[in-house]
């Protein structure tokens, strides 16, 4: 199960100690115990990175009832299906216990929310579903189709909210339509939701395995994603072409609960239907690749730098889980000769990716500046992005994506392995601060186990994935919080009694300065190059705007005026006002220089935002290092080398363009990217 788009994953409050260790704890429990994570052999000593043994640990036998709404394909014969347990926590000893969500009654036996659950039965369908077709193997076919049929028992058949899906069930069979606490839609099966969209996903990926191996159980499967576009068709659907705002931007109405993200994974699922020759979900494709494709950002107007965002409800919030929609897009996009929906995917994963990286990694919100904790979710989805954006790009994505999938084998916060080749289990995450969460659930394995298959297809990126020990450096993004800085008499620090979260993002530090009309706030920046984004958290009504001057000394060197409100329609966000760093243009020199924001308003000023010219990543390897050099400016540049090597510069999209070195110097093209080896 992963966090809702307003909650952000905190390990500390829902790991045990036992669970979340500093990286020398961590690291020293990794080494005596046969259930963490341990490097993997090198690609030519091993057959298979894919281990699904944890994942097969995590399955239970579930008994279901027939009833009049919910049954499953040949529930007379077989009345068992299987589903993974949600989480799995570490029992000290090496080995992990499955556990349920919420909290266990110990008269009943039942969760408040539930043993298993729809998300992780629907996408560790997935999993069996392409390790079958990818290797034969019968075991997994056969693990593929019990739990499909688990997931088409969630499903309701019939009556006012057939098609949609049931989140929780119980051990014994029973399911649960409202968990405590409660969970939106409630009851489960109420409305569109995460777990229908995956349902899609997995319905539709069945399908197309099934179709020749067993046509009965694939006419079922084709059925239940047919009754799950019934559902859809009530809903997001029917509102197809239809637009809300939100801040004042244009946005498409009929994503699946207002998401891209939700979205993105459900068209996975209509685009394998799809080439196995289904026409509605076909249909449903191309609606659906719109929608995401009108949630894509220009990179040229800088943040968020081409990522598509994943949410109706916030123009200033992104998040690693869930990030499908450069994949999706990528994939709908060539089967649907779409070269829009393919040119979207192409920035998020070749303009914005190597920023995600450049900062240290997947962090898991960006709300709007990077932050929180890491997880197998997120690195899957800047892996498989940059794969699949390969095939309508360049090589050099497929070398991101292997700088990518580097952080599964130490090149993370923690700076170890994260996924055991020889057991399948990956780590439930890690957070900025170093520290691992050891516990390993149906999420992170599902993820990981995804990522690893994607590998054992890419051996050139596997290569490149394994052979990565650590991070050793980066420079990405910084954040010069507007409270650290001078400020004038008339300012003044201002500390919300909410929090940091303003409705769609996240104050930086906590706190905002206000500056009345004519007070300043100023900023020493030192990066050289560095590329300028104000963060306002803007007003909805009229505010005036905030003016932004670059200073040397006395002497000005250029300014620019943003706005402090008129945000325009709130429509359907949650508050008013928006929370978005905005590029303020212009260069900055070689040397230190002061940011002057002044007051011609009522401005509440969070932070200035810098972005390196070139942004970098610096990978410790088994034969040495690799390097990531990312141009946000337009221009070629010519830097010095982070670390002896050799390799190629890159156009954005991928395309090669040439030998990296150049006097003694690394070329980087403008917008693209240049990786090293040594």
């Amino acid at each position: 199960m992963d966090a809702s788009r307003r909650t952000f994953l905190t390990f500390t409050a829902a790991a045990s100690a036992l669970a979340l260790l500093p990286v020398d704890a961590a690291m020293g429990a990794t080494s005596a115990a046969p259930g963490t994570a341990t490097r993997p052999f090198e690609a030519a000593r091993r057959p298979r990175l894919t281990n699904l043994a944890h994942l097969r640990f995590l399955l239970a036998d579930v008994p279901v009832v027939a009833s009049a709404t919910h049954t499953t394909f040949g529930i007379e014969a077989q009345p068992t299906v299987r589903a993974p347990w949600t989480y799995a926590d570490t029992d000290g000893a090496g080995g992990y216990r499955p556990v349920g969500g919420g909290t266990r009654d110990a008269l009943t036996g039942y969760w408040s929310q539930g043993a298993y659950n729809a998300d992780d039965i629907a996408r560790a369908a997935v999993v069996f579903v392409r390790e079958w077709k990818a290797t034969g193997d019968a075991q997994s076919r056969d693990e593929a189709r019990d739990v499909l049929r688990s997931l088409a028992f969630l499903q309701t058949a019939s009556g006012p909210n057939a098609g949609r899906v049931v989140l929780w069930q119980q051990e014994d069979g029973t399911l649960t339509p409202s968990a405590v606490p409660v969970e939106l839609p409630d009851p489960s099966d109420s409305a569109e939701s995460y777990w229908l969209a995956r349902s899609v996903w997995a319905f539709g990926e069945g399908y197309a395995a099934f179709r020749r191996d067993d046509p009965e159980f694939a006419a079922f499967l084709l059925a239940r994603l047919h009754l799950c576009l019934d559902a859809l068709g009530l809903e997001s659907l029917s509102r197809a072409g239809q637009w809300v705002q939100s801040d004042g931007r244009r946005l498409p109405a009929w994503l699946i609960a207002g998401g891209a993200d939700a979205t993105a994974e459900a068209m996975l699922g209509l685009a394998a239907a799809t080439e196995a020759g289904d026409s509605r979900s076909r249909t449903a494709l191309q609606s659906y690749g719109e929608g995401v494709a009108a949630m894509s950002t220009d990179p040229a107007r800088g943040w968020p730098f081409g990522a598509v965002l994943p949410w109706t409800g916030s123009l200033g919030f992104w998040h690693a889980w869930g990030a499908a929609a450069p994949e999706a897009l990528a994939r709908a996009g060539a089967l649907l000769r779409r070269r829009d929906w393919s040119a979207a995917a192409l920035s998020d994963a070749g303009r914005f990716t190597p920023q995600v990286l450049a900062s240290g990694g997947p962090h898991n919100a960006w709300a709007p500046l990077p932050a929180e904790a890491q997880i197998a979710y997120g690195a899957h989805g800047r892996v498989a992005g940059a794969l699949q954006a390969s095939a309508v790009g360049g090589e050099g994505l497929r070398v991101l994506a292997g700088l990518a999938a580097g952080w599964f084998f130490g090149a993370n916060t923690a700076g170890i392995p994260v996924y055991d080749a020889a057991t399948g289990v990956t780590f439930d995450g890690v957070e900025t601060d170093g520290r691992v969460n050891r516990n390993s659930g149906a999420e992170s394995t599902i993820h990981g186990l995804l990522t690893m298959q994607l590998l054992d297809a890419n051996r050139d990126v596997a290569d490149l994935a394994t052979s990565i020990t650590g991070l050793t450096a980066n420079t990405g993004l910084r954040v010069i919080d507007a409270e650290t800085a001078r400020l004038s008499p008339g300012c003044v620090v201002e500390r919300p009694d909410g929090g940091a979260w303003t409705g769609e993002g996240n104050l930086s530090g906590g706190a905002y300065v206000r500056i009345p009309r004519g007070e300043w706030v100023e900023f020493d920046v030192t990066e050289s190059g560095g590329i300028l984004h104000g963060v306002v958290w803007r007003q909805a009504a009229d505010a005036g705007e905030a003016e932004w001057e670059v200073l040397r000394g006395r002497r000005r060197l250029w300014k620019t005026r943003t706005a402090a409100g008129s945000t325009g329609d709130r429509g359907l966000t949650e508050a008013d006002g928006m929370l978005v760093p905005e590029l303020l243009g212009g260069d900055l020199p070689e040397t230190a220089v002061t940011v002057r924001c002044t007051s011609r308003g009522d401005v509440r000023l969070d932070a200035l935002l810098i972005q390196p010219r070139i942004a970098s990543a610096v990978y410790s390897t088994r034969s040495g290092s690799a390097v990531l050099y990312a141009n946000g400016a337009r221009q070629d540049q010519r830097v010095p080398p982070l670390a002896p090597g050799t390799g190629r510069a890159y156009d954005a999209d991928g395309s090669p363009r040439g030998n990296a070195a150049q006097s003694g110097k690394v070329r980087v093209r403008g917008t693209g990217f240049t990786v090293t080896r040594s």
